[in-house]
């Protein structure tokens, strides 16, 4: 048993130590592309998020987990809306990269789109209704930041999002993908650089340097991974826009569109606005001067709809918890199943076992001495024990304190105090002189003795 222990303690200080192990060891860094503010790992945007009322001059920095239509109405978004979605063109939306490192190289060369889009008057742009009912537009000019992995729009969010750029409002998109319905909006489109139409002389296999066209903003550059920037932007002939920033080959990752009395902002390299890119202070030169072109000193609403849902979405019993009652409810369930596992492990509790009690082996130690004395078939000293025992017999049943078989008036005394005749007397005194005397004694001789000490025990009053 001692052992099993020392095993068994073994085994939890092992276990003990893997625990401490794993949980102080240093955590690997997650390289998900995230661009959440809540996230502090390199492709998130915490650090932006934070540094946005003083790059902007504005002390109104919310961050928004609502829809785009929800953001300027106060009822749901119709269900018919969310199903148009579905019917919405998507050819230009094309996957995130997802990257593994900063250094990481691009699995496939770059290439350019040689195909140019139509004429806006060949294209006829299929334009959706506008929103039965005005939306709630702010009272002050206001930003509103997207800076996403993709950028999509619903069927009544895209009037919403015009009336608010043309009402003197501006919207900074930064994402790697544009769906159709964004693309046809505001007149711009996107071309992927992994296409294999393009020169062998115009690919980055390794990195792409993004740089601002105004040479006015300084060491403004930005070298990033080839897989972190492989859209580049177009605008369309006849729309109003301005091209901010390229790449090495002039091709467009920051434009400018203008639109009413409001300005349209969007960007291919939505990494440049990380974590990663704008805490270093020889990379953060780009991100600032990307958000420098925006106006100072306006609310701002920084998106976070679009990567992380609304808020409290990702509990899945956010229905339970809603409700006082379905919430009392659930936690009495799990109070109840506590409880029952508490009191149906004590019930099933491991039987106690029963003890038995010591047997008495006086009787069988007994008869193995006996055994032992009989192996000599020399009786002398059991012979010599009975009449110890007799002898003691004598001092507490009869009050003689020194028996002395040899004392003439002892064996008178004896003979009254027993209410025996003399004769028996004699008889069993001659016995015990007999055991005491002889060199051995035999079976017959042990046993006449016996029985004669037995009779005067039972025979005397």
């Amino acid at each position: 048993m001692t052992s099993f222990r020392l095993y068994l303690l073994g085994l939890l200080a092992l276990f003990g130590a893997y625990v401490a192990l794993e949980y102080y060891r240093p955590k690997p860094i997650d390289w998900r592309p995230t661009l959440s503010s809540a996230d502090r790992i390199p492709y998130g945007t915490y650090a932006l998020y934070n540094v946005l009322p003083q790059l902007l001059g504005t002390d109104e920095v919310t961050s928004v987990r609502l829809p785009i239509y929800n953001q300027f109405f106060d009822s749901d978004e119709p269900e018919e809306a969310e199903a148009a979605d579905d019917s919405v063109a998507t050819a230009s939306l094309r996957d995130s990269t997802t990257l593994a490192a900063p250094d990481s190289v691009a699995a496939d060369s770059g290439a350019r789109a040689a195909a140019a889009p139509a004429a806006p008057e060949q294209e006829q742009e299929q334009e959706e209704a506008a929103p039965e009912s005005a939306p709630n537009l702010p009272q002050q000019p206001t930003t509103y930041l997207f800076v996403n992995n993709s950028f999509s729009l619903s069927r009544l969010e895209k009037p919403t999002l015009l009336q608010f750029i043309e009402a003197g409002n501006d919207v900074f998109i930064a994402a790697e993908s544009f769906d159709s319905t964004l693309t046809n909006a505001l007149g711009f489109w996107v071309t992927d650089t992994d296409s294999a139409v393009v020169p062998t002389s115009l690919r980055t296999p390794d990195s792409v340097r993004v740089q601002f066209v105004n040479p006015g903003l300084g060491p403004a550059a930005l070298r990033l991974p080839a897989g972190a920037a492989t859209g580049r932007l177009a605008v369309q002939a006849g729309r109003a826009g301005t091209t901010l920033a390229t790449d090495e080959q002039g091709r467009a990752v920051l434009v400018r569109l203008d639109r009413g009395r409001g300005h349209a902002y969007v960007c291919t390299v939505p990494l440049a606005f990380a974590n990663y890119f704008v805490l270093p202070p020889r990379q953060r030169q780009f991100a600032l001067a990307a958000l420098s072109y925006l106006p100072t000193g306006r609310p701002v609403w920084w998106d976070e709809y679009q990567k992380q849902g609304r808020l409290g979405d990702q509990s899945v019993l956010r229905v339970l918890l809603a409700h006082e009652s379905l919430r009392i409810a659930y936690y009495l369930l799990w109070a109840t199943a506590v409880l029952f596992i508490f009191i149906e492990a004590r019930r099933r509790q491991r039987i106690i076992p029963m003890l038995r009690p010591l047997p008495n082996t006086t009787l069988l130690f007994t008869r193995t001495v006996a055994g032992l004395y009989q192996q000599g078939r020399n009786h002398q000293r059991i012979a010599e024990k009975k009449v110890a025992l007799f002898l003691d017999y004598l001092r507490t049943r009869f009050q003689e304190p020194a028996p002395d078989l040899a004392d003439e008036a002892f064996r008178e005394r004896l003979s009254q105090k027993a209410g025996l005749p003399r004769p028996r007397v004699e008889e069993l005194v001659r016995l015990i002189n007999f055991a005491r005397t002889a060199p051995t004694v035999t079976d017959q001789e042990l046993l006449k003795l016996s029985r004669a000490i037995h009779d005067f025990k039972r025979e005397s009053t």
